[in-house]
């Protein structure tokens, strides 16, 4: 009897010593597992650092590839497109002016009544309207009868107070957001359709003649005065309320700058100069690349996997499009190097563009003390739940570093700009103001890429002289902008 019980007891004892060891190999491999999941974000972290020498580099660059795409066609990244835009509005415009935004699965009808210097935007009106999904892959009569027909709708809808001068036809800004050869300020050539079109018989076409045959067959007696992108459209906005605006950003879903640049400073524009003696330039800063730029292997891979690789390099490291792709990238390499969910690789977390950017924004933005938002976010996006406080605030972190590098990469393009224009110093005797319309969901709604953004450019720029630049929400730049334009080029103007 007495060797069975001490039977029993080695036996118990000899599991109680398997089963800590089995509980001490467990930690020992989740301590493995954290060390392997802190070393991929410390990796991260290095690769995405943005010390003040890299980016002053990378506004060095950006000024150097500005320059050349001055100078000629094809002779740079950056397409410095011309876009006939030599008047910007003073302030002085008067009278009642349309516009038109077309740039996606909607588009939008305005009506701006201007009242001079005093009086600014006396009224505005405008509707949205869907474009049915069969018109987007149907004829450009189609497509542009469509439009034409609620642009009659609307002006049908003109009140008391707002109805053009006798005698005067209706003034339309165009704002066209798909990639366009400009001819001139009233026409351009579909150069490829986006964002899901696919109208065969409209590329290579004037955009501005396709609306204008439209509008004839539905009898709207409209004139187009302007044919813009929303970028330049958000500088005339922004020029019209403050005559110190030089310069305009768009981030967003997207990213380009538009800025003035003296005309005699464009070698590839061939034409008469401008009176203004100016020009507005649209950079299409999007494509913008350089060995500055610090990449990772997330950022390589998802270039590679993207529609347009090789191109929009510096679009897919600071735009909302990308944010939220690049840390989900991050999550999953944690997850299949470093069990960072447990042992199996959540099965969403492997879909492409599941975690947007406003997710994102949402948990770097979590100041719970639970981090909740994470926890939610994770369970709703990826369906990851029970994940401990430790792995949220890494979460965050990496929210961080991207966000981060983003917003700095942005203050250093903005600092790019001014350095060609010779506005990054101080000039003795001179009491300049530099003013940069922003606008974009990204920098108005992500408050901690804005913030890092404007601090980061203050930083580069020095006490002195971040005194004299200014970072102003400019907003509807694509809607208002374009009326603005339409009436600052209107026919009528030399009758004044």
């Amino acid at each position: 009897m007495k060797k069975v019980v001490v039977a029993a007891v080695v036996v118990g004892a000899a599991a109680a010593c398997g089963g800590a060891a089995y509980v001490v190999r467990r930690r020992m491999e989740k301590s493995r597992k954290w060390g392997k999941a802190m070393g991929i974000i410390k990796e991260l972290d290095e690769k995405c650092a943005t010390p003040l020498g890299k980016l002053r580099q990378v506004a060095d660059a950006m000024a150097v590839e500005m320059h050349a795409g001055l100078a000629s066609e094809g002779g740079s990244k950056l397409k410095m497109l011309i876009s006939f835009v030599d008047n910007l509005p003073s302030g002085d415009e008067n009278g009642l002016f349309y516009a038109l935004d077309l740039g996606g699965t909607n588009f939008r009808v305005l009506r701006v009544k201007l009242g001079g210097k005093d009086k600014g935007v006396v009224e505005q009106e405008f509707e949205e309207v869907s474009i049915p999904p069969e018109l987007m892959v149907a004829t450009s009569e189609e497509l542009f009868d469509f439009v034409a027909e609620a642009l009659a709708k609307f002006v049908a809808t003109e009140s008391e107070g707002l109805h053009p001068e006798p005698n005067k036809q209706r003034e339309l800004g165009f704002t066209f957001s798909f990639p366009v050869k400009q001819t001139s300020i009233a026409s351009g050539t579909l150069i490829r359709w986006t964002k899901g079109f696919n109208i065969v018989d409209a590329v290579g076409e004037d955009v501005v003649g396709k609306l204008t045959a439209a509008m004839e067959r539905k009898g709207v007696d409209m004139r187009v005065t302007a044919l813009v992108n929303d970028t330049v459209g958000t500088l005339a906005g922004g020029r019209y309320y403050n005559n110190d605006v030089i310069a305009a950003v768009i981030l967003g879903t997207g990213t380009n700058a538009a800025y003035v640049e003296r005309a005699s400073a464009i070698p590839k524009w061939h034409g008469p100069l401008p009176r203004s003696g100016e020009m507005v330039i649209n950079m299409e800063w999007g494509n913008f690349r350089s060995s500055h730029l610090p990449s990772t292997e997330y950022d390589i891979a998802l270039d590679e996997e993207s529609l347009n690789p090789g191109e929009q390099i510096y679009e897919k490291m600071i735009s909302g499009l990308y944010l939220g792709e690049i840390v989900r990238r991050v999550l999953l390499k944690l997850a299949e190097e470093a069990c960072f969910f447990g042992d199996t690789v959540p099965t969403k977390l492997k879909t492409s563009f599941i975690l947007t950017t406003p997710h994102m924004s949402a948990m770097h933005h979590d100041t719970s003390p639970d981090l909740k938002v994470v926890a939610s976010k994770l369970k709703d996006v990826f369906g990851i739940s029970n994940t401990s406080l430790k792995t949220r605030k890494v979460i965050v972190d990496i929210c961080d570093i991207i966000a981060s590098r983003g917003a700095c990469l942005s203050a250093a393009g903005i600092l790019g700009i001014l350095k060609k224009l010779a506005r990054d110093t101080l000039k003795q005797g001179e009491d300049q103001k530099s003013v940069i319309a922003l606008d974009g969901g990204l920098f108005e709604h992500y408050t901690k890429f804005r913030d890092c953004m404007e601090d980061t450019l203050k930083e580069l720029l020095g006490d002195e002289v971040s005194e004299t630049i200014v970072i102003e929400h400019s907003n509807d730049g694509s809607g208002i902008g374009a009326a603005l334009l339409a009436a600052s080029h209107s026919q009528y103007l030399a009758e004044e």
